[in-house]
C-alpha cells in the first residue's frame, strides 16, 4: 500500500472526491427529469434527514480514528493503535443500531416536523416512507468510515479514495436504475420510486466496505494485523474515552452543518408559507437552496474535504512533536490552496449559473438566481472546514465548539430577519437565508483563526498577501468571461449547447486566471516550482516543460 505526502495526498483525496461529486452532480440530470420537482423535493427531505443522523453516528469517527492511529504511530505505540481500531468498530456498531432504530421508529414525527401544515405537495406519509427507506444505510456507512480512518491514519489515501468512487457508482446505479424500473417498467408510485432511490446509499456502502476489507486483508501484514505487539500501558477504557473525545468535536461540526441545512429548510418553508407564497414555489425554493444548489456546490467543497484527509494526520504529527513552524506553514498552505482554487471556481460557476442550472435541472428563472449566490457558501464552508480541522487536530475542542456554535447561532438568528429584509427591499425573500448561511460560516472561521493566532501565534500575513495578489487574475478572468458571454450565443433548452458553452468559457477563463497567476509568481509560491513542473509535464505528456 502506497503512502502519500501532504500535496500528493491532497490531490489524490481531492480527485476522488471531485470524481464522486461530479457523478453526484451528473446523475441528478436524468433523475430530476425522471421524478420531476415533486419527486426531487421528496428525495431532498429524506436525504437531508439521513445526513443529519449519519453525522451523529459516523461523522467524527473516521477522522478521530485517523488522528489516533497517526498519534500512536508517531509515538511507536503499535498495540494501542490496533486496539483503538477494534474499539472504534465496536462503538460505531452500537451507535449505528441505536440511530437506525430511532430514525425508523420516529420517521412520522420527523416528517411532521419538516412539512408542518404545508398542503398541496408531498404528504407526511410520503416523507415518512422515504425516511424509513434511507435509514438502512445508517447500519452500513458508519462501519465503512472507521476503516477509512484507519487507512488515512497510515497516510494510505488511495484505497479509501477509490472506495468512495465505488460507493458512489453503486449508489447512483441504484438511484437511476431503481427509480426508472419502478416508474417506467413496474409503474409503481412516485413514493416507492424515491424509496428505492434513497436505499442506494445502503447498497453503495456495502460495495465500498467489501472493497476496503478485501484490500486490508491483502495487506494485513503491512498494516500490522499479523504482528503481536507488546502491550502498551494505555487501557481499553482510556482508548474508548479518547476515541469519543476526539470524535465529538467532529460530530458537532458535521451536525451543526447538517442542522444548519435542516433549520434553513424548515425556516424557509415556514417563512415563505407565512408570506403567502404558493406551495410549488415554496418547495422549489426551499429544496433548491438546501439540496440542489448545494449538490452542484459540492464540486467546490470537495477541495477542502480532500485537503483535510491528508492535512489532519500531518498537523497531528507536527503538534505531537511541538513543531509549531510546520503547523503554521501547513495551515497557511491549506488556506492559500482554498483561495487559489475556490475563488475562481465560485465566481465562474456564478457567472455561468443559467447554463449550469439548465444542464443539471431545467430552464428556470428562479433556480439560476439562487445558485449564482448560493455557490459562494461553498467558499466560506471550505475556509471553515480547514480552520476547524486544524483546531481539532491540535485538541482545541472548546475552540471548536465556540467557532461552530457561534456560526450556527449567527445563521439561525439572521435567517428570518434577512428574509423579511430582502422582501422589504424588493428581492426574493428566500435569498436572505443564503446570506445568513454565508455570514454564519464567516463568523465561524474568523473565530477559529483568531483563537489559533492568540494561542499558538499563527500568522496569516503570507495568506493575506496571496489573497491581495489574486485580485488581478480574478478580475481579468471575470472581464474575459463576461465579454465572451456577450459574443458567444447560448441555447438554454439544448443541454449540448450549454455544455459546449460552459466548456469554452471555463477553459478560456481558467487559462487566463492560471496564466496571470503563474506570471505573478502566485502558483510557484504556493505549490513550489518543482511541483508545477511535474504537473505540467504530466498534463502535456512530457512535451512542455517550464
Amino acid at each position: 500500500m502506497k503512502k502519500s505526502g501532504f500535496l500528493e495526498g491532497t490531490i489524490i483525496a481531492t480527485l476522488a472526491i471531485v470524481i464522486t461529486k461530479i457523478m453526484g452532480m451528473l446523475y441528478v440530470i436524468p433523475f430530476y427529469s425522471l421524478v420531476g420537482e415533486k419527486g426531487s423535493a421528496l428525495y431532498a427531505y429524506a436525504y437531508n434527514i439521513y445526513i443529519i443522523f449519519l453525522d451523529i453516528s459516523s461523522a467524527g469517527l473516521p477522522i478521530a480514528i485517523s488522528k489516533i492511529i497517526k498519534e500512536y504511530n508517531t509515538l511507536k505505540m503499535y498495540d494501542a493503535k490496533m486496539r483503538a481500531y477494534k474499539i472504534g468498530k465496536k462503538i460505531v456498531t452500537i451507535l449505528s443500531v441505536i440511530i437506525f432504530c430511532l430514525l425508523f421508529i420516529f420517521a412520522k414525527q420527523i416528517a411532521t416536523l419538516i412539512l408542518g401544515d404545508l398542503r398541496g405537495g408531498n404528504t407526511i406519509a410520503d416523507v415518512t416512507f422515504v425516511i424509513r427507506a434511507v435509514s438502512f444505510a445508517i447500519l452500513v456507512v458508519p462501519y465503512l468510515s472507521v476503516s477509512k480512518g484507519f487507512l488515512q491514519g497510515h497516510n494510505i489515501i488511495n484505497i479509501s479514495s477509490i472506495s468512495q468512487v465505488i460507493e458512489q457508482i453503486i449508489r447512483i446505479a441504484v438511484i437511476l436504475g431503481g427509480s426508472y424500473i419502478a416508474l417506467r417498467i413496474l409503474h409503481l408510485s412516485l413514493r416507492n420510486a424515491i424509496g428505492i432511490a434513497v436505499f442506494g446509499a445502503c447498497a453503495g456502502g456495502l460495495a465500498a466496505i467489501f472493497y476496503i476489507l478485501k484490500n486490508m486483508h491483502k495487506n494485513k501484514k503491512e498494516l500490522g494485523f499479523d504482528e503481536v505487539y507488546k502491550k502498551d500501558s494505555v487501557t481499553d477504557k482510556e482508548l474508548a474515552k479518547k476515541i469519543i473525545t476526539y470524535a465529538i468535536p467532529f460530530i458537532v461540526i458535521a451536525i451543526a452543518a447538517s442542522i444548519n441545512n435542516f433549520m434553513d429548510m424548515v425556516m424557509i418553508l415556514r417563512t415563505l408559507e407565512y408570506m403567502g407564497l404558493d406551495s410549488a414555489t415554496i418547495e422549489f425554493a426551499t429544496t433548491s437552496i438546501t439540496t440542489w444548489s448545494a449538490k452542484i456546490g459540492m464540486i467546490v467543497n470537495s477541495v477542502a474535504l480532500g485537503m483535510t484527509t491528508s492535512l489532519i494526520p500531518i498537523i497531528v504529527e507536527a503538534f505531537t512533536l511541538k513543531n509549531w513552524q510546520e503547523v503554521n506553514n501547513k495551515v497557511n498552505k491549506a488556506l492559500q490552496l482554498i483561495l487559489i482554487i475556490c475563488i475562481p471556481m465560485c465566481i465562474g460557476l456564478s457567472l455561468l449559473s443559467k447554463s449550469v442550472w439548465s444542464i443539471f435541472y431545467s430552464v428556470s428563472t428562479t433556480g439560476p438566481v439562487i445558485f449564482s449566490i448560493h455557490i459562494f457558501v461553498s467558499l466560506f464552508f471550505n475556509l471553515f472546514t480547514i480552520t476547524s480541522s486544524t483546531l481539532q487536530s491540535m485538541n482545541k475542542f472548546s475552540a471548536v465548539y465556540k467557532s461552530t456554535i457561534g456560526g450556527f447561532i449567527t445563521n439561525v438568528c439572521l435567517n428570518i430577519p434577512l428574509m423579511f429584509l430582502f422582501k422589504f427591499l424588493g428581492f426574493a425573500p428566500y435569498l436572505g437565508a443564503i446570506f445568513a448561511t454565508m455570514i454564519g460560516y464567516i463568523v465561524a472561521f474568523t473565530i477559529a483563526l483568531k483563537i489559533l493566532q492568540k494561542d499558538h501565534h499563527l500568522e496569516y500575513k503570507d495568506t493575506l498577501k496571496i489573497l491581495g495578489k489574486l485580485i488581478v487574475p480574478t478580475i481579468t478572468m471575470v472581464l474575459t468571461v463576461t465579454v465572451l458571454k456577450m459574443i458567444i450565443p447560448i441555447q438554454l433548452y439544448s443541454k449540448i449547447s450549454c455544455i459546449l458553452y460552459i466548456g469554452i468559457l471555463s477553459v478560456v477563463g481558467a487559462l487566463v486566471y492560471l496564466g496571470i497567476s503563474y506570471k505573478m509568481g502566485i502558483l510557484e509560491h504556493v505549490f513550489g516550482k518543482s511541483y508545477i513542473k511535474k504537473i505540467v509535464k504530466k498534463l502535456t505528456f512530457g512535451k512542455i516543460s517550464i
